[in-house]
């Protein structure tokens, strides 16, 4: 196992293992913890966690188990996985978790590297930009859960981990992976125990991939993943994996969405263009969440067969939700709807749907553990960071998107590639 991912949410676990099948890695993603006992072979294992909000200490635990887990696989490089816009609060918890994995490998020394060029997510001088506009002057600032409101990564990571954090800036990514190496080197000595990364194209992820090929634990989104995929498949001679093994057979298809991203926003108002869409009731998912999924699941049964699969949303602009959340309250609104998402995903196999469409990250854990399913194979991307997965264990296709990926056909993409 040359990279063993443990990654802080489902979407996030189902970008990076797409990043590595797609740049060559035979690559499993689980879903939650593996049995203790369980080995596999493969050239990457993906860990998906549900630890991105919940209390920082249980984070740690999780991810620790996980470490445990991918150690005694064999795993040669441990890579933590966290959102391309570093979701974080000043409680961690990326801060405390790289911590926790730092002590258990007994290393004093990390790197920071959320940048994803294809996604518009670079960082320059330690600085983290959607669309070249630093992080919290973008939607990120209102993040229903996590709101950013510092773009700057040493001050982030600082705020909520127990040491200093410097910077590697791009003129010392351009120079190449010796140079890389030679900051990385000063940096340890004068202190430093985190590196936040400048990388603004997919070349700078790639001469980075070179100067970390022996640190024992990297951090960081995707793009830095799949670099590192790239560079072990070329330089190391490793043999190329497939997606084929993971494509969509074609079945009932379902989409569902609670992410009230921008992106998703967009991309739900133009399939509803074209397809039947029902949204959701956050009184009803809080009055009676049981006898509210059987009437979404029996809505979506009648709807099915057409030439685009039902929409079930919880999607709303950023004016709904606060008036929402005014009124229910943010955690209350949250937790609901998250709730109704699991139960809504059982009664739905129920009637037969195989193939889930899932947008949001809260909502792709919900549907994602409520169905059951512990391991996948990765298959065709339908956007950057966004593959369709398949059960290992049972006639089951997933395509779980991060809030703010794909394009706004993404519905009708994601469908255009089954069976």
């Amino acid at each position: 196992m040359h990279i063993g991912v443990i990654a802080d949410d489902l979407t996030g676990a189902t970008d990076i293992a797409g990043f590595l099948a797609n740049n060559g890695l035979d690559t499993i993603q689980f879903m939650g913890l593996p049995e203790a006992d369980l080995t596999v072979d493969a050239g990457a294992a993906v860990v998906s966690l549900k630890s991105r909000s919940i209390p920082a200490a249980e984070a740690v635990e999780l991810s620790l188990q996980a470490l445990a887990w991918l150690r005694r696989n064999g795993c040669k490089q441990v890579y933590f996985k966290y959102c391309s816009t570093f979701d974080s609060t000043a409680a961690g918890n990326i801060g405390p978790v790289t911590d926790a994995l730092l002590q258990a490998l007994d290393g004093d020394f990390t790197v920071l590297c959320p940048s994803l060029p294809v996604n518009g997510r670079t960082v320059e001088n330690g600085v983290l930009l959607v669309n070249g506009t630093p992080l919290s002057e973008t939607g990120m600032r209102h993040h229903p859960v996590n709101p950013m409101t510092d773009s700057n990564l040493v001050t982030l990571m600082e705020m909520q981990s127990a040491g200093k954090a410097g910077i590697v800036p791009l003129e010392t990514v351009r120079a190449g992976a010796a140079a890389v190496s030679e900051k990385l080197d000063a940096l340890m000595r004068d202190g430093i125990r985190y590196a936040a990364l400048d990388a603004v194209i997919d070349a700078d992820l790639d001469v980075l991939a070179e100067a970390l090929d022996t640190m024992p634990l990297l951090t960081g989104g995707s793009g830095l993943g799949g670099a590192r995929a790239r560079y072990i498949c070329t330089r190391h001679g490793v043999s190329t994996g497939g997606s084929d093994g993971g494509r969509p057979p074609g079945g009932k298809v379902i989409a569902l969405s609670g992410s009230c991203s921008e992106m998703t926003n967009k991309q739900v108002a133009r399939y509803l263009a074209t397809a039947d869409g029902l949204k959701i009731d956050v009184a009803r998912c809080i009055a009676d969440p049981d006898g509210y999924a059987d009437e979404l699941a029996a809505w979506a049964d009648t709807h099915a067969g057409g030439k685009f699969a039902p929409l079930i949303y919880a999607t709303v602009g950023k004016d709904e939700l606060a008036t929402i959340q005014e009124r229910f309250g943010a955690e209350a609104t949250a937790s609901a709807v998250e709730k109704l998402f699991t139960i809504l995903a059982v009664k739905l196999a129920q009637h037969g749907f195989d193939h889930f469409i899932v947008a949001g990250g809260e909502t792709s854990g919900a549907a994602t553990l409520a169905l059951g399913a512990k391991a996948f194979r990765l298959g065709p991307e339908i956007a950057p960071g966004v593959p369709w997965i398949r059960s290992l264990e049972r006639p089951l296709s997933m395509a779980l998107k991060s809030g703010n990926f794909g394009d706004e056909n993404f519905f009708v993409v994601a469908q255009e590639m089954i069976g």
